[in-house]
């Protein structure tokens, strides 16, 4: 499948389990009453509570009287991000994320700043450096503060992931998610990379290579991310890979795992290129592919003649490489697009929107070729 191609967009947004009704003064084995506990009591979604503590007209009487009736018995007080939301002091988003520079995580904030200015909103970012606990607890806290406003987390590395996890239940937050990313009960958004790397496979098998090998982005790959590489990972780049190798029947080589420097995606093309069988190869992200590129021109090995390099991402200037680039266009400034106003209704209490996303798209250039004839 070409650029333009249909691929599905994953959207999940799974609730919560439904909190016990709790005494006044109290809920869940004494823990403060939360939204979602005046919400169960009340019979609502906790949305329609949100309405009535920020004086919403959409809400029936009889509904209005019911939540306020379960916020007196349970002796339910508005978080700060909601009494700063009633008064028009929340107006801004804030982004979480480890990392400013890297093209899917730039692409993806300027996606979110776009949209957050043309709503006449302000967008501040928070940068986390460690999953250390005292790292991402000061991150946390400074996210759940009410000027903060609605949180968006890039969750597509174990930092964001981390943060997300901790993040307490009353602030409104939103992830941008990879998606193998477990689920967290709170709205993701992710474009199907699994999918759109197996399409970049198959393209592969289909121009006669025997197997594709996989130079894997650290989120999924292993070493360089302090986790050994799953053979079972449910999603993403590397599950979309093994997919499409499995259903051919073809081998499945070992994945070879860099970090996100050129340095360590150098090395690997250059124990690529020292291995006369390896024809093809799908790299985790296009800066992967510059480095593996490099390693097989030092090593004498012509690219698409002698093997076939796809990347992914569709970074600015990969249609200028020599050979131009092949690889999987990501709408990531759409992805924050739709992660911003994911968040506007998580912060409001209205209606999520459906997200406006271009889908990931194989874009063919001039680094695929079929194999050499033995």
């Amino acid at each position: 499948m070409v650029e333009g191609a249909s691929y599905d967009v994953i959207v999940t947004a799974t609730p919560r389990r439904a909190p016990r009704p709790a005494a006044r003064g109290g809920a869940r084995g004494g823990a403060a009453p939360s939204i979602r506990d005046v919400a169960a009591a009340a019979g609502v979604s906790y949305q329609t509570v949100s309405r009535v503590l920020n004086e919403s007209p959409r809400v029936r009487p009889e509904t209005r009287t019911a939540v306020l009736e379960a916020i007196e018995r349970l002796g339910f007080r508005p978080s700060r991000a909601a009494r700063a939301l009633s008064l028009g002091r929340a107006r801004g988003i804030t982004a979480v994320t480890s990392n400013t520079v890297l093209y899917g995580y730039a692409a993806t904030l300027q996606g979110l700043e776009e949209a957050a200015r043309a709503e006449g909103m302000a967008m501040g970012i928070r940068v986390v450096e460690s999953a250390e606990p005292a790292e991402v607890k000061q991150t946390v806290d400074y996210v759940s503060d009410a000027s903060a406003g609605g949180v968006v987390v890039i969750a597509f590395d174990p930092l964001g992931v981390a943060v997300l996890e901790a993040l307490p239940e009353h602030v409104p937050a939103v992830a941008a998610a990879e998606p193998a990313a477990p689920d967290r009960g709170r709205v993701a958004i992710a474009l199907d990379e699994r999918r759109a790397a197996a399409d970049a496979t198959r393209h592969l098998l289909e121009l006669g290579h025997r197997t594709v090998h996989h130079v894997a982005i650290p989120s999924e790959g292993g070493a360089p991310s302090g986790r050994p590489v799953d053979d079972g990972a449910p999603g993403g780049r590397l599950a979309g890979w093994r997919d499409a190798l499995r259903a051919a029947g073809a081998e499945i080589p070992g994945v070879l795992a860099c970090g996100w420097d050129l340095r360590s995606a150098y090395a690997a093309g250059q124990r690529l290129a020292a291995d006369p069988a390896v024809t093809a190869i799908l790299c985790g992200n296009d800066d992967i592919a510059q480095g593996v590129r490099r390693a097989l021109y030092d090593a004498g090995k012509d690219v698409p003649g002698q093997v076939s390099i796809v990347g992914f991402d569709d970074i600015p200037g990969s249609a200028y490489w020599t050979p131009a680039l092949t690889t999987v266009r990501m709408d990531f400034a759409g992805l924050g697009r739709a992660c911003f106003h994911a968040a506007v209704a998580e912060l409001t209490g209205g209606e999520q929107p459906a997200p406006a996303l271009t889908p990931p798209a194989l874009v063919l250039r001039e680094s695929t070729a079929p194999p050499p004839r033995p």
